[in-house]
């Protein structure tokens, strides 16, 4: 019998395979070795021999330093074209596994924003969400990214139309507050919150764009008690090129 730690050893191997695999699919165009492993936060020594057993499996296949789906996945797939959640779920688990932070990815419902697929920190002290989880544009930073990535008119509608609660003393809730906040989330590429809807909690969040129209917005949740600058600027990175990766 396999003693505690072996177990241990094969299933986060195992989960590491699932994570390539998911994340090279969703990726939707060529992987170096060296932004899995930092998008996935596997040791490269670990990563090239799971990546070397995926291409002669097949699953994966190697085109110079790139690594894209195999003819082996046809073998999995069900004959269908994958769902919008089964794009960001991979991303959204890169993010969690980087960061250890809260990661979600929102989408809107006419003014709300709605719960796509989010994943835990692990971390005792965490912001959580569920799946399906309604909340308002104007309180999360997901919501303000998506605000920031509408036409002009399209938010002018949105600042006559909606209902805008305070949900702290921190909440954004008059017109003028908000295209303020609009303009300084396009000039920096992301959306910012602190306490906005849940005290203690410091938001960041990058729109979602495919073809040029918002598609939703990928966000992190931290606790203020973890936030800094340096960690603002590593969660803003990582968002922005989550953004990237989707679209492109």
């Amino acid at each position: 019998m396999a003693d505690a730690g072996t177990s241990t050893s094969h299933v986060k191997s195992a989960m590491r395979t699932l994570d390539i695999i998911e994340y090279v699919v969703a990726r939707g165009g060529p992987a170096v070795a060296q932004e899995i492993a930092g998008a996935l936060a596997i040791p490269v020594s670990s990563l090239s021999y799971l990546l070397a057993t995926l291409v002669e499996r097949g699953y994966l296949e190697r085109a110079g330093r790139n690594y894209l789906p195999g003819p082996g996945l046809q073998r999995l797939q069900a004959r269908s074209e994958p769902t919008l959640e089964d794009r960001v779920a991979p991303l959204v688990r890169a993010l969690r596994v980087q960061l250890n932070e809260t990661a979600s990815f929102f989408v809107r419902d006419g003014w709300q924003l709605q719960t796509l697929v989010t994943e835990s920190s692990e971390h005792a002290l965490r912001y959580a969400i569920a799946v399906g989880a309604r909340a308002p544009l104007h309180g999360l930073a997901a919501g303000k990214a998506i605000l920031a990535a509408m036409p002009d008119e399209e938010v002018e509608r949105y600042l006559r139309e909606s209902r805008r609660e305070s949900f702290t003393e921190a909440t954004l809730v008059s017109a003028a507050e908000l295209r303020r906040e609009i303009a300084r989330t396009r000039a920096r590429g992301y959306a910012r919150t602190t306490s906005e809807y849940s005290v203690g909690i410091e938001g960041l969040a990058c729109a979602a764009m495919a073809g040029g129209e918002v598609i939703g917005a990928f966000a992190v949740a931290v606790p203020s008690v973890r936030f800094d600058p340096g960690m603002e600027q590593r969660v803003a990175g990582l968002l922005m090129r989550t953004a990237g990766l989707f679209e492109g």
